[in-house]
């Protein structure tokens, strides 16, 4: 909405469900060439109107109340796409791409839970949005507690599920159900160097921006997830397991359609 000259103007985005026959005409002169302000400057392309100035309080509600019904968030009309459940690797990759954040378990080297699971939860990313490798990457400084645990000891496992996207809540699928896919990857966190570094980089910061401004003087590193066994929970039947080969050669499917 713009308010310009004493004028009430109304941006309307022309969406396919306006541009079939099917605008307002509620229009009284011929609006100004540049509106002063919008509060909506990213609605492109738009079709500006002169709404006449003297029209009802209820009038105008009724056309908020319209548009509101009209307008369609973008993001409510694409839908994930999960690859078929018998496609188990790729169930796996998709998952890890999805999904940007992970709950690592390490053993504990800290009391009162010395040698006891411990999880926590670290920002993943396998690469740049739709260009997955399956790898996911980690960054990290020993300042953190868990990191501290894998310096003594390695191994772990990370879990990841299409909970933490809009998929299971758009259809219904509480976190625990099996349709809603996790997975479970097994491994070793090992910090990378040179080029791998860089992709490691390249891949976190398109994904979480706010990296670049974490304090420099915590001695950040990059690691990588070293997999040595998937499991893939995803439908009913019980939990798959999927070699790192066949990980690794499965495809990734478009996220929408």
């Amino acid at each position: 909405m713009c308010f310009s000259n004493h004028r009430f103007y109304l941006e309307i985005p022309t969406r396919s469900l306006i541009q079939k026959n099917f605008l307002l005409y509620l229009y009284s002169e011929t609006p100004p060439r540049k509106p002063s302000c919008c509060l909506y400057p990213g609605l492109t392309p738009t079709v500006s109107r002169t709404l006449n100035p003297t029209m009802s309080a209820l009038v105008r509600a009724s056309c908020v109340l319209l548009l509101s019904l009209l307008w369609v968030p973008r993001s409510s009309s694409c839908r994930v796409r999960i690859p078929p459940h018998d496609q188990v690797a790729q169930v796996a990759r998709f998952v890890a791409h999805q999904c940007d954040w992970a709950s690592m378990a390490t053993i504990s080297t800290h009391r009162p839970v010395v040698g006891r699971p411990f999880s926590n939860a670290f920002s993943v990313s396998d690469g740049p949005e739709g260009s997955g490798t399956g790898v996911p990457y980690l960054y990290l400084t020993r300042m953190e507690i868990s990191v501290q645990d894998l310096q003594v000891d390695p191994q772990a496992s990370l879990s990841m599920s299409l909970a933490q996207t809009d998929y299971c809540r758009q259809e219904g699928f509480d976190p625990q159900s099996p349709l809603c896919a996790h997975i479970i990857l097994t491994g070793s966190v090992l910090e990378v160097n040179g080029t791998e570094a860089e992709f490691a980089k390249k891949s976190l910061f398109s994904r979480h921006p706010q990296m670049v401004e974490w304090p420099s003087d915590h001695d950040w590193f990059f690691c990588k997830f070293n997999i040595t066994q998937v499991w893939v929970l995803d439908y009913f039947g019980g939990v798959r397991t999927v070699s790192p080969d066949q990980y690794f050669q499965a495809s990734l499917l478009r996220k929408y359609h």
